[in-house]
């Protein structure tokens, strides 16, 4: 009867530890997981696999966006705008030249169907933010775009 005891007693153990193994294995998953909304990244060092940083605004904010957005029909546009702003220096982070507001607007999109949004250019974004501001009086004076150089001395 001891030699049982001291079985299910080991076999308790065993149940206990895989329970602990799946908890730490619960949190280290939480811990790599990006939020589902897209807010600016400040503490990471690096982007999370797949993904890559971009600089936003005047302001610079950073965002970490998958590295497959940089396909989508509407970054190419800003790639666009990046290299007329900035021409084709590789210094520094990928900088593009638009807004914070009009940026999270972009991301919230794609993150919500990117099969129906990612088939949009830079200027179906700019005329769908424009048409949405409109309904909103307090947002008069949308601005898409705003030259980051535009205080730079040449």
């Amino acid at each position: 009867m001891a030699g049982a005891m001291k079985k299910v007693d080991k076999i308790r153990q065993i149940v206990r530890l895989k329970q602990l193994m799946m908890r730490w294995k619960h949190i280290s998953l939480r811990r790599r997981s990006l939020p589902s909304e897209p807010e600016p990244c400040s503490a990471a060092r690096r982007p999370p696999s797949g993904f890559l940083f971009v600089y936003i605004g005047p302001e610079r904010k950073r965002f970490a966006i998958p590295a497959r957005f940089l396909n989508l029909p509407v970054f190419s546009g800003l790639l666009d705008e990046t290299e007329e702003e900035f021409g084709l220096r590789g210094n520094g982070g990928l900088v593009l030249p638009c807004q914070v507001g009009f940026f999270r607007h972009i991301i919230k999109h794609l993150h919500k169907d990117e099969h129906k949004f990612g088939k949009l250019s830079l200027e179906e974004f700019v005329k769908m933010f424009s048409e949405m501001a409109s309904d909103y009086p307090c947002k008069e004076n949308v601005v898409a775009f705003v030259p980051l150089l535009q205080k730079a001395e040449v």
